[in-house]
Protein backbone atom coordinates (compact mmCIF):
# COMPACT_ATOMS: atom_id res chain seq x y z
CA UNK A 1 0.00 0.00 0.00
CA UNK A 2 1.50 3.92 -0.85
CA UNK A 3 0.31 6.95 0.14
CA UNK A 4 1.01 9.76 -1.46
CA UNK A 5 1.17 13.04 -0.28
CA UNK A 6 2.21 16.19 -1.62
CA UNK A 7 3.03 19.28 0.61
CA UNK A 8 2.59 22.62 -1.20
CA UNK A 9 2.13 26.41 0.84
CA UNK A 10 -1.56 26.28 -0.43
CA UNK A 11 -2.06 23.43 2.12
CA UNK A 12 0.18 25.07 4.53
CA UNK A 13 -2.00 27.64 4.36
CA UNK A 14 -4.88 26.38 4.81
CA UNK A 15 -3.79 23.76 7.35
CA UNK A 16 -2.97 27.11 9.80
CA UNK A 17 -6.27 28.64 8.81
CA UNK A 18 -8.41 25.43 9.93
CA UNK A 19 -6.29 24.74 13.03
CA UNK A 20 -6.64 28.55 14.41
CA UNK A 21 -10.56 28.22 13.46
CA UNK A 22 -10.92 25.14 16.02
CA UNK A 23 -8.82 26.78 18.65
CA UNK A 24 -11.08 30.18 18.02
CA UNK A 25 -14.10 27.64 18.13
CA UNK A 26 -12.89 26.10 21.63
CA UNK A 27 -12.29 28.89 23.41
CA UNK A 28 -15.31 30.44 22.36
CA UNK A 29 -17.13 27.47 23.30
CA UNK A 30 -15.52 27.41 26.80
CA UNK A 31 -16.80 30.89 27.06
CA UNK A 32 -20.39 31.65 26.06
CA UNK A 33 -20.85 30.12 23.63
CA UNK A 34 -23.22 29.88 20.93
CA UNK A 35 -24.44 28.50 17.58
CA UNK A 36 -21.82 29.94 15.76
CA UNK A 37 -19.17 28.70 17.96
CA UNK A 38 -20.20 25.08 17.01
CA UNK A 39 -20.82 25.39 13.29
CA UNK A 40 -17.06 27.05 12.86
CA UNK A 41 -15.99 23.71 15.15
CA UNK A 42 -17.57 21.55 12.74
CA UNK A 43 -16.86 23.34 9.66
CA UNK A 44 -13.01 23.54 10.64
CA UNK A 45 -12.85 20.03 12.12
CA UNK A 46 -14.15 18.74 8.28
CA UNK A 47 -11.90 20.80 6.42
CA UNK A 48 -8.66 19.28 8.72
CA UNK A 49 -10.77 15.66 7.53
CA UNK A 50 -10.48 16.27 4.02
CA UNK A 51 -6.87 16.17 4.23
CA UNK A 52 -7.43 12.36 5.12
CA UNK A 53 -10.79 11.16 3.56
CA UNK A 54 -13.28 12.47 1.15
CA UNK A 55 -15.63 14.33 2.79
CA UNK A 56 -19.30 15.55 0.84
CA UNK A 57 -17.94 19.17 0.26
CA UNK A 58 -14.80 19.92 -0.85
CA UNK A 59 -11.95 21.52 0.36
CA UNK A 60 -13.16 24.67 -1.36
CA UNK A 61 -16.70 24.41 -0.12
CA UNK A 62 -16.20 24.07 3.29
CA UNK A 63 -13.14 26.52 3.19
CA UNK A 64 -16.61 29.46 1.69
CA UNK A 65 -18.70 28.18 4.69
CA UNK A 66 -15.70 28.83 6.87
CA UNK A 67 -14.77 32.27 5.85
CA UNK A 68 -18.80 33.15 6.03
CA UNK A 69 -19.24 32.32 9.49
CA UNK A 70 -15.71 33.83 10.62
CA UNK A 71 -17.53 37.12 9.18
CA UNK A 72 -20.65 36.54 10.75
CA UNK A 73 -18.22 36.41 13.83
CA UNK A 74 -16.50 39.94 12.84
CA UNK A 75 -19.81 41.79 11.66
CA UNK A 76 -21.97 40.70 15.09
CA UNK A 77 -19.01 41.56 17.21
CA UNK A 78 -18.27 38.56 19.16
CA UNK A 79 -15.14 37.92 17.73
CA UNK A 80 -11.66 36.78 19.21
CA UNK A 81 -9.87 39.90 16.66
CA UNK A 82 -6.74 38.34 16.91
CA UNK A 83 -7.24 34.79 16.09
CA UNK A 84 -10.17 35.07 14.04
CA UNK A 85 -9.10 38.05 12.10
CA UNK A 86 -5.71 35.70 11.14
CA UNK A 87 -7.98 32.67 10.59
CA UNK A 88 -9.96 35.04 8.27
CA UNK A 89 -7.26 36.32 6.21
CA UNK A 90 -5.50 32.89 5.91
CA UNK A 91 -8.88 31.46 4.56
CA UNK A 92 -9.47 34.36 2.17
CA UNK A 93 -6.24 33.70 0.99
CA UNK A 94 -6.72 30.20 0.34
CA UNK A 95 -9.76 30.60 -1.66
CA UNK A 96 -8.01 33.12 -3.64
CA UNK A 97 -5.32 31.26 -4.81
CA UNK A 98 -6.60 27.93 -5.21
CA UNK A 99 -9.13 29.06 -7.06
CA UNK A 100 -6.20 31.37 -9.29
CA UNK A 101 -7.14 34.32 -9.21
CA UNK A 102 -4.33 35.47 -7.85
CA UNK A 103 -1.07 33.41 -9.75
CA UNK A 104 2.19 33.72 -6.82
CA UNK A 105 5.09 31.55 -8.08
CA UNK A 106 6.35 28.64 -6.15
CA UNK A 107 2.29 28.26 -4.33
CA UNK A 108 0.10 28.12 -6.93
CA UNK A 109 1.58 27.55 -10.04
Amino acid sequence: MTVNFSFTLLFLILAVAAVLAIIDAVIRLRGRGGVLAVIELIVAILLVLSWFVTVPFGQFALAVALLVVLIILLVLRRARFTITIAALILTAAFIVLERGWIIIPGINA
